[in-house]
């Protein structure tokens, strides 16, 4: 991770290296915090947020989800999100909103501990790397099963849900592959490590439903959306393991991961990146780099920006 100078926290900016909490802080303990990933893109008009709306608004439901009142307002973290931007000077970043109950009492209730609210901004490439967005990356079914719905609220972006993610990304990575991908208890695809799955077969975009425990990305609600406006079929249903492995085309999307096609599945090879793979990672990177008006009304810029 590449420091930047400013981070936003509990209403101020501070300096990256001061942006600190006690060791006994709730959040650490037992993973109760939300976060989210989000990115500003260079662009001719200048920085553009992707969705920061939707992004900000998934934060507080996923508060809401663990009971945590943040103490800011969707509008108030906006604002906070471009007074970073503006300090660390960064045309083009990952920005990652966090809020997680902090210093106060340390059982595993969180009542009456205080909300810690911080927003972190850093250059950050291609999250499975340039050569995987080219040309795709190996994937591998994980041992380790995706949470249930009736375990954890997966419409939540927690912080402690993420240890099962970490967990098969570490399999798959000791095993020489790029990603793992996650089944649920009764065998569907759920989803990656941190994206979403798609697959394409005979023209038809599929992707997993929410029943599968996934977290409602919005990528991939970006991607279901393109996909339609581009003449594409897209049904969201329960997937099997074989589905991967008979595909014509498989990829996944993210915030980090953006669009990255997926060449092999458990050695089962399923190629280069096909053409609707191509098709709609060329849409989505021409929409967050502004180079594409069709879908503009996805990029935020600055208020003094849009005002003008």
């Amino acid at each position: 991770m590449q420091e930047t100078s400013k981070i936003w926290m509990n209403g101020e900016l501070v300096d990256w290296a001061d942006a600190t909490v006690h060791v006994g802080v709730h959040g650490l303990h037992y993973g109760s915090g939300v976060f989210e990933g989000v990115r500003a893109y260079d662009t001719d008009r200048g920085t553009a947020v992707f969705r920061l709306t939707e992004h900000m608004e998934r934060l507080a439901n996923s508060a809401k989800l663990l009971y945590m009142e943040l103490p800011y307002s969707v509008d108030e973290l906006k604002a906070a999100t471009w007074d970073l931007l503006g300090a660390n000077g960064l045309p083009e970043c990952y920005l990652r909103p966090i809020a997680f109950f902090g210093y106060g009492e340390l059982g595993v209730g969180s009542q009456g501990n205080p909300v810690e609210v911080a927003i972190m901004s850093w250059p950050w490439g291609a999250y499975l790397g340039e050569e995987g967005m080219r040309n795709g990356i190996r994937a591998k079914v994980s041992s380790w099963q995706r949470i249930g719905p009736n375990v954890f609220p997966h419409v939540s972006k927690a912080t402690g849900v993420y240890i099962n993610s970490m967990l098969a990304i570490g399999e798959a990575v000791r095993a020489g592959y790029e990603e793992a991908i996650l089944l649920t208890q009764d065998g569907y695809i759920a989803d990656g490590s941190g994206e979403t799955i798609f697959v394409v077969k005979d023209g038809v975009v599929a992707t997993p439903d929410l029943s599968a425990s996934i977290l409602p990305g919005i990528t991939r609600d970006t991607i279901i959306q393109i996909a339609q406006d581009l003449g594409y079929p897209v049904v969201e249903k329960q997937l099997i393991r074989t589905d991967l492995y008979l595909a014509d085309e498989v990829f996944m999307c993210g915030t980090a991961a953006e669009v990255t096609p997926i060449r092999s599945v458990d050695d089962q090879v399923i190629g280069p990146p096909g053409p609707v793979t191509l098709e709609l990672q060329t849409a989505y990177l021409d929409t967050v780099h502004g180079r594409s008006e069709r879908w503009g009304q996805w990029l935020e810029y600055a208020p003094s920006r849009t005002e003008a």
